[in-house]
């Protein structure tokens, strides 16, 4: 059954006026492609079509800012895909379409998806835990792209040689909200299970991680404490063991998927999570709440970040310089059922 025109006779534009609130005439405006219409509201009133079940004008049909390329890692970990969502939800809000990009095993490297990306057009890019990520990268993919003067914005990572903006969370604070939780807990060996040393935010949460148990715990030697693994649950499984063997009753983990290895790791030794062993994620990754136990976890500001990251790619694409500058988030700890107290507490 076809969708009903708004333009149409018996159109109701105070029905699509209610729903995107605003006024008919606002609404008129917007269905007749007149100008003096914010980018927002004019999004605001589409939105009301879309829902209230209308067919777009053609005229609106073919209105569109652009393409806009998002790379991202594979989509095995949840975090990513959550990323996707919520910076093609801002996109679309303003008015642009998102051409996803996904880098899998063996697949098509970030640098030809980049060149994918240009050959279509595209208005600039957003790149997600890219290769700005690794210090043993060549940056120069990315100044290509900016002395060519196309607008892009780097989550995760960070380059003092890229002139182009970067949005993080605050890793260093990160690791020291997990350590702070577990010295409360009572916990003094404290062990950390994180990806692999190349990239800034492992390098950025070690350092958090060295400072709070210096500080807190006057425990300067932690090379021992520290294992280095994959970004995965068989990476986390495989730095859990060596953490266990050294005597370590918390752990700290650099990402939720390393925190159900060490979960896993636990269990194959007969020990208990929490009652023998406390581990702390990093992401709150979708359902990672309904994991068992109800993992404890340091929350990326995934909403915060990626509106950002949209605000700033928009703001280049309509003229505004690029800055090389760095928005940090402050993440958030987020407490459930895999922490517990620890041998101080207990003794």
């Amino acid at each position: 059954m076809p969708r009903p025109r708004p333009d149409g006779a018996g159109t109701r534009l105070a029905d699509i006026a209610v729903q995107a609130k605003v006024s008919e005439a606002t609404v008129s405006r917007v269905l007749n492609g007149k100008p003096g219409v914010s980018a927002g509201t004019r999004q605001a009133v589409l939105t009301a079509l879309d829902l209230m079940g209308y067919e777009r004008p053609q005229r609106l049909r073919q209105r569109s800012n652009g393409l806009v390329g998002l790379v991202t890692p594979e989509l095995d970990n949840p975090i990513f895909p959550a990323f996707a969502q919520a910076i093609e939800k801002a996109l679309t809000q303003h008015g642009y379409t998102p051409v996803l990009c996904t880098q899998l095993p063996g697949g098509a490297p970030e640098d030809e998806f980049t060149e994918l990306l240009i050959d279509r057009g595209v208005s600039g890019i957003v790149f997600v835990s890219g290769l700005h990520a690794d210090v043993t990268a060549r940056m120069d993919r990315y100044t290509r792209l900016t002395d060519r003067g196309l607008p892009i914005v780097l989550l995760d990572g960070y380059s003092d040689q890229i002139d182009a903006p970067f949005i993080s969370p605050d890793d260093r604070l990160a690791a020291r909200l997990a350590v702070q939780h577990l010295v409360d807990l009572g916990h003094e060996r404290i062990g950390m299970a994180v990806g692999p040393r190349r990239f800034v935010p492992v390098i950025r949460k070690i350092e958090g991680y060295r400072q709070s148990m210096a500080q807190l715990l006057g425990t300067a030697e932690v090379d021992e404490l520290i294992s280095h693994s994959l970004f995965s649950v068989e990476g986390g499984q495989a730095a859990a063991v060596k953490l266990l063997e050294r005597g370590c009753t918390g752990i700290v983990c650099a990402s939720d998927l390393m925190a159900l290895g060490v979960i896993r790791a636990c269990r194959d030794r007969g020990l208990q999570v929490p009652d023998d062993v406390s581990v702390v994620g990093f992401d709150d990754s979708p359902l990672i709440a309904f994991t068992d136990p109800p993992l404890t976890t340091v929350r990326k500001p995934i909403g915060a970040m990626a509106s950002a990251a949209v605000e700033t790619l928009v703001e280049e694409i309509n003229g505004a310089p690029a800055k090389h500058v760095e928005l940090v988030f402050q993440p958030e700890l987020v407490v459930r059922g895999s922490t517990g107290s620890g041998p101080l507490v207990n003794r």
